[in-house]
């Protein structure tokens, strides 16, 4: 393992790379063509339905306003429109969503610019967040390190064989503000106008001066009358939070709320995300393997079973591993009671005690936020096979991942680049 020296990446704790392999360098997302994302749908087994299942096809789009849009022009709350995995903006992305109580015609009339609608189907049900098989990536890395490019390549592309730490990626928290993770933990600890002041005021010098300035201001006067002057138009999600400041003031739970509901979901499950990133960083920094299981890990199975390893079961568990039939995994704590089991459950219980949070307090953002964070197991390491082509100084990478998997992930061992350079 080699330690990461990017500041945003130890802050977001993902500390480290699986190899000490030099990296290639180079850009990711020179443009949104470079970045080509296919999911990969679940088969639906009732075809008929309420819901319309579509193909949404989009080149630099953020879903949450492409859905927006959408709903604007057939006329519906964006609260009818659902997906099952939330995909880059700066990409080519192609994935499936579905809308409830909308006539295929309706559909087949939306038109915007850099989106594609194709109705394919129809459910009983909605799609629900990780309700795919996987996606599948097609990637272009540019003007990448020169010397020994092929031999770098391949030398990642072994590792990533092998497995590297299945680190949630720079996306989830925010490319330009990584900020999703620190509101969360505001929602968690019932401070919603820490949230809110966090969401709409922390500024970041990857944005315009102009946004810059309009969120120091907000952080220092808290006049959000003023905000809404100042931050640019297309800043929708922070102008809608000022706009219920201005009609409801103090109201900071309230405008919390203004947030589509999924987004304000995943603020509090970011702060989930920075919690699994530090106690894996955290367990390589004890000197524990990603494939060797410890007395009290925690086992995830291909077929969803879990088991906790014993001295009795630890041989059986590493051959279980090594034949690729389950994965070491670590519980993302939640609402649920965490019952330690071994080292990497006690690093979790730490974390939280060192931030003040318990069980309670993630049960209080479930009500707040009408969503259930109960805890979930996840794999501690990720094995892709990766398809690695060289063409002068650019490397295209090819794979496929299971879902809730970064594509960023496996590229940063690649690349071992400023994470800046794959946004």
């Amino acid at each position: 393992m080699m330690p990461s020296p990017h500041p945003l990446e130890r802050d977001l704790g993902m500390r480290y790379y699986a190899s000490e392999a030099p990296g290639i360098g180079g850009r990711l997302r020179a443009s949104p063509a470079d970045f080509v994302v296919e999911e990969l749908p679940l088969p639906i087994a009732d075809p008929d339905g309420p819901y319309l299942i579509c193909r949404l096809t989009k080149t630099n789009w953020e879903l949450q306003r492409a859905v927006k849009e959408i709903a604007k022009r057939l006329g519906i709350s964006h609260r009818r429109i659902a997906w099952a995995g939330t995909k880059d903006k700066n990409a080519v992305t192609t994935q499936f969503i579905s809308i409830y109580d909308v006539p295929p015609e309706a559909v087949e009339q939306v038109h915007l610019a850099d989106i594609s609608l194709e109705v394919v189907g129809r459910s009983q049900h909605a799609l629900s967040l990780g309700s795919l098989a996987g996606n599948r990536f097609d990637i272009v890395i540019r003007d990448c390190i020169a010397d020994d490019l092929p031999a770098r390549v391949q030398a990642a592309t072994e590792v990533a064989s092998a497995g590297i730490p299945n680190y949630y990626g720079l996306q989830r928290f925010g490319v330009v503000r990584p900020v999703t993770h620190l509101v969360g933990e505001r929602i968690l600890k019932g401070d919603y106008e820490g949230a809110v002041v966090t969401y709409i005021g922390r500024a970041y010098p990857g944005e315009s001066e102009e946004a810059q300035r309009a969120r120091t201001r907000f952080a220092e006067t808290r006049d959000a009358r003023a905000a809404l002057a100042d931050l640019p138009i297309q800043m929708t999600y922070e102008r809608a939070m000022a706009n219920h400041l201005i009609a409801n003031p103090g109201d900071y739970a309230g405008a919390l709320r203004a947030l589509p509901p999924k987004l304000l979901s995943l603020l509090v499950s970011a702060y989930q995300s920075y919690l699994f990133n530090h106690a894996l960083s955290s367990r390589i920094d004890a000197g524990l393997s990603l494939t060797e299981p410890e007395v009290g890990d925690r086992l995830l199975f291909l077929d969803g079973r879990e088991d906790i390893v014993s001295a009795r079961n630890r041989q059986a568990a590493l051959m279980q591993v090594r034949r690729g039939r389950c994965r070491i995994a670590l519980f993302i704590p939640g609402a649920e009671p965490v019952v330690p089991h071994g080292p990497m459950d006690e690093i979790v219980q730490g974390l939280l005690i060192e931030s003040g949070i318990d069980a309670g307090d993630f049960e209080r953002a479930s009500r707040f936020v009408e969503t259930a964070f109960a805890g979930a197991l996840r794999p501690i390491s990720l094995s892709v096979d990766v398809e690695g082509d060289v063409f002068g100084t650019d490397v295209r990478l090819r794979f496929t991942l299971p879902p809730g998997h970064y594509a960023t992930t496996v590229c940063r061992e690649y690349m071992k680049a400023d994470p800046y350079m794959m946004i």
